[in-house]
């Protein structure tokens, strides 16, 4: 059997079990659901088998932060607007993977209500996050955030300061400023 793209496979899940109960799953997944009751589903989500000897279960090799990502990364694929709630929610995860992810789901889905929840992961110690929360900021940040990005165009990170200057042009052009 050939192997499906995640996201070929995420979105035949929510054809499969119907866009309600995908959004339902991933929004349980994120706020900490127990994997052995999504095996079927997490099989789409993640690409692995979970099968008994898989170390999928095996919480020392995959935390639970994992499970919440993965609950995240469906929505990056299918979207509605009840999970919204979910994201901004999964923006103050105790974790950088759940957070970043929903970073990725507000920047695709221009995710109502999350800008300031976006906006206070500008200051997480990793770059990486730093990007994906400016990326989001491009599509959902207001006049508001515009100060804390221009801080990051001194950030120590090359990668970053680069993503600042594209998120104040982002924000400029669909501000009107």
């Amino acid at each position: 059997m050939q192997r499906m793209h995640i996201s070929q496979s995420i979105f035949a899940l929510s054809q499969q079990i119907g866009v309600e109960r995908f959004i339902d799953v991933c929004t349980s997944l994120m706020a900490g659901a127990e994997r052995e009751h999504y095996v079927d589903e997490l099989r789409y989500l993640t690409g692995h088998a979970w099968k008994p000897e898989d170390n999928v279960f095996d919480r020392k090799a995959w935390p639970d932060y994992w499970v919440r990502s993965w609950g995240a990364r469906g929505l990056l694929h299918v979207w509605d607007d009840h999970a919204t709630d979910f994201v901004v929610a999964g923006l103050a995860d105790e974790h950088w993977r759940p957070a970043e992810m929903c970073l990725k789901v507000v920047a695709r889905h221009e995710v109502a209500g999350s800008d300031e929840a976006a906006a206070s992961l500008l200051s997480h110690e990793l770059p990486r996050v730093r990007i994906q929360a400016l990326r989001a900021l491009a599509v959902v940040g207001d006049s508001q955030q515009l100060a804390l990005v221009r801080l990051h165009l001194d950030d120590a990170y090359p990668m970053v300061r680069r993503q600042a200057a594209m998120t104040l042009r982002a924000m400029s052009v669909r501000l009107d400023i």
